[in-house]
């Protein structure tokens, strides 16, 4: 899943972005409010984490005028201040939730993983391919009863995978989904990692899931009854 984190504090904001990305998420990172509504309305994220106190245009500012343009994507409001009026204002303005600084790093993911079940409903739920099943929730994998362990970024693949059973998915929507825009690695990443995850959901069984569309990118196609 993609995250757009709109925060000032270098060194906050890069503690988060390992953090996040450790959890799987691609994260992409604006300094300003400015900057952050602009990417914001130019991506599409499957949550923001904003701050309020930001240079350019306050984080208020910036969810109101998310929200005045009709975007409904998940937000996550981060803030110094704990009095009820700016909970309210932040509220107020348009943000699903509100975390005041410090924070621990468990609550913020546990807030995010709760924002986006909250935004569809459908996540919640088990996901089922043939007989491969995913939980969101607990992070477990199994296929025709056996446990599968997966990395995070296999299980985050798999998930992306699932969520689009029978849907071609180029490499660039999958590399786009992710990866973040500043991410670094090889040309063939997708490749490597579709590699890697069909080593272990597909050649210990007799019926495989996941196809190359030649040239093109994968499909995680159910199999016929």
């Amino acid at each position: 899943m993609r995250l757009l984190l709109i925060e000032d504090n270098r060194r906050l904001s890069a503690a988060l972005k390992a953090s996040l990305m450790d959890a799987s998420y691609a994260v992409d990172v604006a300094g300003d409010g400015a900057a952050g509504e602009e990417l914001a309305q130019a991506t599409a994220y499957d949550a923001i984490i904003l701050d309020i106190l930001l240079p350019v245009k306050d984080g208020l500012a910036v969810c109101r005028s998310l929200r005045a343009s009709g975007l409904t994507t998940p937000i996550l409001m981060l803030t110094a201040r704990d009095t009820v009026e700016d909970r309210v204002r932040g509220l107020d303005s348009g943000a699903d939730d509100y975390l005041v600084k410090p924070f621990a790093l468990n609550e913020l993911l546990a807030r995010l993983r709760a924002l986006l079940r909250r935004e569809s409903p459908r996540k919640c739920g088990i996901l089922a391919v043939g007989d491969l099943r995913l939980d969101p929730a607990t992070h477990l994998v199994e296929r025709a009863g056996q446990a599968i362990e997966l990395t995070a970024r296999q299980f985050a693949l798999l998930e992306y995978f699932m969520r689009h059973p029978n849907q071609l998915l180029t490499r660039e929507m999958i590399e786009s989904h992710l990866w973040s825009y500043d991410y670094e690695g090889t040309s063939n990443v997708v490749d490597v990692y579709v590699r890697r995850l069909r080593r272990q959901i597909d050649e210990p069984f007799a019926t495989p899931l996941l196809e190359t569309v030649r040239g093109v990118g994968y499909r995680l196609r159910a199999p016929h009854p």
